[in-house]
């Protein structure tokens, strides 16, 4: 019992936070062609989900040496012992650099940090926070002391080696309020380009790149010819989110027609379209309905569905109907279900939720529509099925849920399709180690895990889009991926373009940076929204 409260208090304080060693100078390989698959009979080896984060043991050879409760400053080299540690591989540790930590606490349960050192040697921030110990010539000691919820904090790293470029293993510690709290090992990843990669590989090319002035964008939406991106608030809150639109006729020279913001409610997290109605979802006002009729000046309409104030994180159309889920209100969120047989006039039909609510954090976080059922990520309560046939009766049909006792796992984006007569889901998570999970879910009492795509476990995925027999995700820190899954088992990587730059202004230490929004409209050009560069178009594949 006490190792899950610690482990849950651990990933609550990690995901409230949100958010050395030299680079590889050899030059980029290009992966080897895979081997074309031979078309999928519908047979498969069910495997068992070692879920998210896989517990592979201490880290390193260390330790930080007072015990839990002690009073002290826990901001001091002194108190680790690396008598092990191979102390002279720190002398490779680049003295700048994005790194994304895993944790693996004593007790031997996850959590994660990052932490940012800019190349000009001014201070850097770890979870955000300024650093108070910046140490990353010939060694590797970091820390921050910062105020979170009325607790004083501290957060202390010591290097212990470079196994490999690229990565630095050591001890750290957390304390609160002036004793120490849990420690344990890290393994930090510098965030450059992964597994020694180019910038490119597969035929992905950049056609352009243009900049978003406002917030942190994170999804995008194309209709006639139009990109419609929006942005929450800046992690920083200086600057609000909103919307932004791009007139994309010529997809080499996007133009800016219009962007829009609202005092105190700019925190606009996705859209979508039906004919003249733009939808956007906003934290405070549920869903905002825009006439479109003019697809470069957008005209608010009105927000659904009125009344208090609904936090709407996530859309889909399907047919002449809108779904707008909801994280909140606690403890399990929920999804709304509009008729918009008349597009700019959504009337809402109901609104339910997943039985679910025991989870550690059972919020709804988005859905896809499919065959009168609708999949919805309820993160870590897992993948939950919907009867939706009858909007006035959903019924809830199966879950696929995660192993947790001694882990961490999210269920947040998916799509599905059909293939060779079995009902596949494509499902992925959000933090650390999340990754691709394929699912056959042609009976959702019973869906077993048929294959996974996992890049490095530091990373973590965003968004996918399904377009035929290729599945285009957002990877966050991975840039855009592309895979051909016409065999499930075997997702098989055809493409990649990394858009993850250390240089990129206004980069932060941050997990969830990089790719994030991802569209494929069908007119020949990838839609990637990155969360410093803004809106990037490539060539579909």
């Amino acid at each position: 019992m006490a190792v899950s409260t610690l482990r849950r208090h651990a990933v609550v304080l990690s995901l409230s936070g949100l958010f050395i060693a030299c680079s590889d100078t050899s030059e980029p390989k290009e992966p080897p062609p895979p081997e074309e698959p031979a078309s999928w009979d519908g047979t498969y080896t069910p495997l068992v989900d070692p879920t998210d984060w896989v517990d592979r043991g201490a880290y390193a050879s260390c330790a930080f040496t007072p015990p839990r409760g002690t009073e002290l400053d826990c901001d001091d080299p002194a108190l680790f012992d690396l008598s092990q540690c191979e102390l002279g591989s720190l002398s490779t540790v680049d003295p700048h650099g994005i790194y994304q930590i895993d944790l693996r606490h004593t007790a031997g349960y996850a959590d994660f940090a990052s932490i940012r050192v800019p190349q000009d040697g001014s201070t850097g921030t770890l979870d955000g926070f300024a650093l108070s110990r910046q140490q990353l010539t010939g060694t590797f000691h970091v820390s921050a002391t910062y105020n979170q919820r009325g607790v004083n904090r501290q957060l202390v790293f010591a290097g212990c080696a470079v196994p490999e470029p690229g990565l630095v293993t050591g001890c750290f510690v957390r304390c609160g309020n002036g004793k120490v709290g849990s420690s344990g090992t890290f393994e930090a990843a510098r965030m450059t380009w992964g597994r020694n990669e180019a910038e490119s590989a597969g035929g992905i090319q950049l056609v352009s790149e243009s900049a978003v002035a406002l917030g942190r964008p994170v999804d995008v939406y194309v209709h006639r010819q139009h990109a419609y991106v929006v942005s929450v608030n800046r992690l920083d809150g200086e600057v609000p989110g909103g919307l932004t639109v791009f007139d994309v006729s010529d997809p080499s020279h996007p133009v800016r027609t219009a962007q829009i913001t609202l005092p105190g409610d700019a925190f606009w997290n996705a859209a979508w379209t039906k004919e003249d109605a733009l939808y956007i979802a906003s934290r405070s006002s549920g869903v905002f309905v825009f006439d479109i009729s003019q697809p470069g000046t957008p005209i608010l309409v009105r927000n659904v569905p009125g009344g208090a104030p609904i936090d709407v994180h996530t859309l889909f159309v399907d047919g002449t109907r809108l779904y707008a889920v909801s994280p909140g209100p606690a403890p399990r969120g929920e999804t709304l279900i509009f008729d918009i047989s008349a597009p700019l006039n959504p009337i809402l039909l109901n609104r339910f939720a997943a039985s679910d609510t025991t989870s550690l954090i059972p919020s709804a976080h988005d859905s896809f529509a499919y065959q009168d059922r609708l999949y919805v990520n309820h993160f870590s309560s897992g993948y939950v099925i919907f009867d939706v046939k009858d909007p006035m009766n959903p019924i809830e049909l199966g879950t696929y849920t995660f192993d947790t006792e001694n882990s961490f796992a999210t269920s947040h984006a998916g799509a599905v399709t059909t293939l060779a007569g079995r009902t596949i889901a494509f499902e992925g998570g959000e933090y650390q180690g999340a990754h691709l999970r394929v699912l056959d879910v042609t009976d959702p009492t019973n869906i077993p895990l048929i294959g996974r795509y996992k890049l490095r476990p530091q990373t973590s995925i965003h968004n996918m889009i399904l377009k035929g027999q290729k599945l285009y995700i957002a990877y966050y820190h991975e840039g855009l991926r592309v895979l051909d899954v016409s065999t499930p088992p075997q997702p098989r990587e055809l493409a990649y373009f990394n858009t993850f730059r250390e240089s990129d202004p206004g980069r932060t230490d941050n997990l969830l940076e990089g790719a994030i929004g991802i569209r494929v409209p069908g007119d020949g050009h990838v839609y990637v929204v990155d969360t410093a560069r803004g809106l990037l178009i490539f060539n579909e594949l």
